[in-house]
């Protein structure tokens, strides 16, 4: 009798293990299976620009990692482009310390009830790709990872790669992909 109710026991536990799993990854939760790459907090956040900057070395300009106060009106807005930090948890951006490049990568961790896709467009609209008043970004591509909002703007020889690394640091799993070319 004690055999069959370990036994029980046991195929209870693996059947929630599993249940737990499968409704995580169900949830589109940032963890990914093949990468095991998981993004919620400002640290890892950070940690994902500092993987892209170091695997990129030396086709970067000398990059900050900062995170953005969602309590600054000014300095959110202009990093981000979005009108409102509604639904906005935090924001981290990579940027030159010092240069005349124009170049920023930043990344939006959103709540759950935000609407990506209509905050996606936003950004695509309203980011100022001219914010460096003396260069321009010539493109700009936004996409997602789960609740990460990730864009980057620069030109062809920066951008690209960094967009593309943080596609395969997250095992390519990201949401649907836009682009916007700037006035130059």
């Amino acid at each position: 009798m004690k055999k069959v109710v370990i036994g029980v026991v046991i195929v209870l536990v693996v059947a929630a293990i599993i249940g737990a799993i499968v409704m995580f990854v169900g949830k589109g939760g940032n963890s990914n299976t093949q990468t095991g790459i998981k993004v919620q907090t400002v640290e890892e956040m950070q940690e994902v620009f500092n993987t892209i900057n170091t695997k990129l070395g030396e086709a970067l300009p000398g990059l900050e990692v900062r995170e953005i106060e969602l309590t600054d009106e000014f300095a959110f807005s202009s990093t981000t482009g979005l009108k409102s930090n509604t639904n906005v948890e935090a924001v981290v951006v990579s940027e030159p310390f010092i240069s005349a490049q124009a170049f920023s990568a930043v990344m939006i961790k959103v709540s759950d009830e935000a609407n990506i896709e209509e905050m996606k467009k936003e950004i695509l609209d309203n980011v100022d790709m001219r914010k460096w008043i003396c260069v321009s970004a010539e493109k700009l591509r936004v996409t997602n990872y789960g609740n990460i909002i990730f864009f980057v703007m620069s030109d062809e020889q920066w951008g690209k790669p960094v967009y593309d690394e943080f596609k395969q640091t997250v095992g390519g799993k990201v949401g649907q992909e836009l682009e916007k070319t700037g006035e130059m």
